[in-house]
């Protein structure tokens, strides 16, 4: 690949490097130069500009994030993961569901050494995540990469190098100890923080055993536990192998794999099994609900994996957890983290009249072998979206019937002969409260699908000030869809007329970005029987 500075007039086809404004001319870095650009660019004074120009055998950088993400993850769901589309050399991969992330650092090693320009950044292993939070990031730096180095790259990479491990549901039970004159409030609250422990692993605490702290008394408890888990939390400390509740696991026919941890807190954990069930002896800072070796060993058993004496003691590096400021506390219930993919609805407006149709439904109108309106449906559901609301007029039994089967949520603009701003207002109303974004998508554009769509949700960062993503076609012409972030919710909503969100897009300025898109899919919306006649014969 080529990259430095050329004369204007000779950058047509090239990658702009860095963004270029001059006037009311503003062009990001990353866009491919038309020839309409290259003339406004010379109108507003600008004789030079630094470009990249990938060679015959290179990959462009989306082209090649897309890659490596595939080699890494060719099943997303069955490693647990989402992946979003490519968008400036990114993809992102996140957690379907609350769990561990496995990662074979030495794969992602290998690949960061192939060439600098090519990076796998990841979570640590067995790093607890919640759903939508991301777990790796594939990052190409350049605009373009040798196609011998991404060769190279992929075959050192496998499918679930990096993978989800999700919680499992599973029953626990928990036996709590009591000496003499110890007070009930203290065993409930042991009580509760343990459940509230389990829940955020979407574990399921059944009722607590309390018996005394004897060596009979709990094995017998152990005994009568019906839970997949047993979970034991003593009024007194273990202190030895031999002590109280260790004893009592091994009175009861079970075994103890392991006592001590090289954690602290949490160093007086005992771990064994009993029936086939895992055991586990909470040391006493399990009463607080801050971070502590308990947890590691609850949210690995939690994720279906085996804990052997050899994995707990390989846990002192990091281990000294007391050092660590403002240590996390275990979570409840699941949440999406700070970071993580943001929550995004599309709106299909599909209440339109096809007034210009001659008695015609344009939203009905075949395409491969199903209406439109269920084509454009069935691509918001796959792009990745959170949810899917479809706005219909009322009474349009026809429009319903075209999407029986999808799970699209079904709204009516009561108002719909204002124009498109009710429909905004009615998708709007419907989507929940702590969506991040929405994604306005017309019900007529049969060349948009779900990667296009995908790339809209990719390209959302409001970190990265890119708050208004709008589709493009090739010629860099604005179309559709167009992504809005929460903060343009209020504009949107306050909208009337059948103008749509332009003056909101147009308001935007710096939190707008443009996602290409090929050809003419981006404005090839089908208004008359002469536009659908016309674009059947292309």
């Amino acid at each position: 690949m080529r990259f430095g500075p050329i004369a204007t007039c000779e950058a047509e086809g090239a990658i702009l490097a860095h963004s270029v404004g001059a006037g009311g001319l503003r062009l990001r870095k990353g866009r491919t130069l038309s020839a309409a650009d290259l003339a406004a660019l010379v109108e507003a004074g600008v004789s030079c500009v630094w470009v990249a120009r990938p060679g015959p055998d290179d990959f462009g950088e989306d082209a090649a994030a897309a890659a490596i993400a595939r080699a890494l993850a060719p099943d997303p769901a069955a490693l647990g993961l989402s992946v979003s589309e490519p968008f400036t050399g990114r993809v992102n991969l996140f957690a379907r569901a609350a769990g561990l992330v496995r990662v074979d650092a030495a794969a992602v090693d290998a690949l960061n050494a192939v060439d600098p320009g090519l990076t796998l950044a990841t979570l640590p292993d067995l790093a607890r995540v919640q759903a939508r939070q991301m777990v790796a990031t594939v990052k190409i730096i350049p605009y373009a990469v040798r196609g011998t180095d991404l060769d190279r790259a992929l075959e050192g990479l496998r499918a679930g190098a990096i993978a989800a491990q999700p919680f499992r549901p599973m029953t626990t039970s928990l036996i709590l100890t009591r000496n003499a004159g110890m007070k009930a409030s203290l065993i409930d609250k042991g009580a509760a923080i343990v459940e509230a422990r389990l829940r955020g692993m979407g574990l399921r605490m059944l009722a607590p055993l309390v018996v005394d702290h004897e060596v009979d008394a709990v094995a017998g408890a152990i005994r009568d536990a019906a839970g997949e888990m047993v979970l034991i939390l003593g009024a007194s400390a273990t202190s030895d192998v031999a002590d109280t509740c260790p004893a009592a696991l091994v009175a009861a026919g079970g075994s103890v794999t392991r006592f001590g941890m090289p954690v602290d807190p949490g160093n007086l954990l005992f771990l064994g099994a009993h029936s086939g069930r895992p055991v586990v002896g909470l040391p006493g800072c399990a009463r607080s609900p801050a971070l502590n070796g308990a947890d590691w060993v609850l949210e690995r058993l939690a994720a279906g994996l085996q804990v052997t004496g050899a994995d707990i003691a390989a846990m002192g590096v990091g281990g000294l957890l007391k050092e660590i400021p403002a240590r996390p506390q275990p979570r409840g219930a699941a949440r999406p983290a700070p970071g993580g993919r943001k929550s995004v609805a599309a709106l299909v407006l599909a209440a339109g009249a096809s007034s210009r149709m001659r008695g015609r439904d344009k939203l009905l109108e075949p395409v491969e072998g199903e209406p439109v309106l269920r084509r454009m449906v069935r691509a918001a559901l796959g792009s990745g979206a959170d949810r899917t609301v479809t706005v219909l007029p009322p009474e349009a039994d026809a429009r319903r019937g075209a999407l029986d089967g999808l799970d699209a949520g079904i709204v009516e603009a009561a108002d719909c002969a204002e124009g498109m701003a009710a429909s905004l207002r009615a998708g709007l109303a419907a989507v929940p409260k702590e969506t991040d974004a929405v994604m306005v998508v017309l019900a007529d554009m049969p060349e948009i699908g779900a990667e296009v769509m995908g790339k809209l949700i990719a390209a959302f960062d409001p970190d990265e000030g890119r708050e208004i993503c709008r589709a493009v076609a090739a010629d860099g012409t604005p179309g559709h869809p167009v992504l809005f972030g929460r903060r343009f919710f209020e504009a949107l909503a306050g909208l009337t007329g059948d103008h749509g969100a332009r003056e909101v897009v147009r308001a935007a300025g710096e939190f707008v970005v443009d996602v290409p898109t090929t050809g003419a899919a981006a404005v090839t919306d089908l208004d008359t029987p002469e536009d659908w006649a016309a674009w059947r014969a292309r």
